[in-house]
């Protein structure tokens, strides 16, 4: 599986309980801020959160695709009584990806990995534009409870050849806004002609 959708499988790390979700640490002035120059963004990991993007990388095979962050609120293999809130970034070039897509517009290893994870789409993908930016957007969720529900939004960016989805996790879709909220481009610098 590429990295790209392989996003989609660390929803089923998000071990749960049945309690309601508590609200993830907002990002604040404590937070680490990850900058990434090829793409031009920025995001800040909320304070205390769990870095394991070394972690992920190992094993990963090189040539499908980047991880190039993928931070939790805790530990992945931790049980808890929420959702573990996750932000998970990656790319791959956008050669790689030769499958058709679904009716919904996904591209095949993205409607498998919802498919065997259980996540049903919520509306249909749509475009957007973010800090001048045009990304697809994607929303999905699965059920843990009659109290208990993951919200998963995957934004989808198309840059240098390359797909770099930006996949954000939380207990609920107002934990969802605001670690989206911490997404943001810089401006692309005009060119010298």
């Amino acid at each position: 599986m590429t990295l790209t959708f392989m996003t989609l499988t660390f929803a089923a790390q998000a071990q749960t309980k049945s309690a309601p979700a508590a609200k993830p640490a907002a990002p604040s002035e404590d937070a680490q801020l990850y900058r990434n120059t090829t793409f031009g963004f920025r995001y800040p990991i909320p304070y205390g959160w769990v870095d394991r993007t070394k972690e992920m990388l190992e094993g990963n095979d090189a040539k499908k695709g980047d991880l190039l962050l993928a931070v939790f609120e805790r530990p992945p293999d931790a049980t808890g009584d929420t959702i573990n809130s996750a932000v998970v970034i990656a790319s791959e070039s956008a050669a790689s990806i030769s499958r058709p897509q679904d009716s919904r517009g996904l591209p095949g290893p993205a409607h498998g990995a919802c498919n065997r994870k259980r996540l049903q789409g919520v509306g249909e993908p749509y475009s957007l534009e973010v800090e001048s930016r045009q990304l697809l957007r994607a929303d999905f969720v699965k059920v843990r409870s009659d109290k208990l529900a993951m919200r998963q939004c995957t934004l989808v960016l198309l840059a240098k050849g390359q797909i770099v989805s930006f996949t954000f996790i939380a207990g609920s879709d107002e934990e969802l806004d605001d670690l989206m909220d911490g997404l943001h481009f810089v401006a692309a610098k005009a060119s010298a002609h």
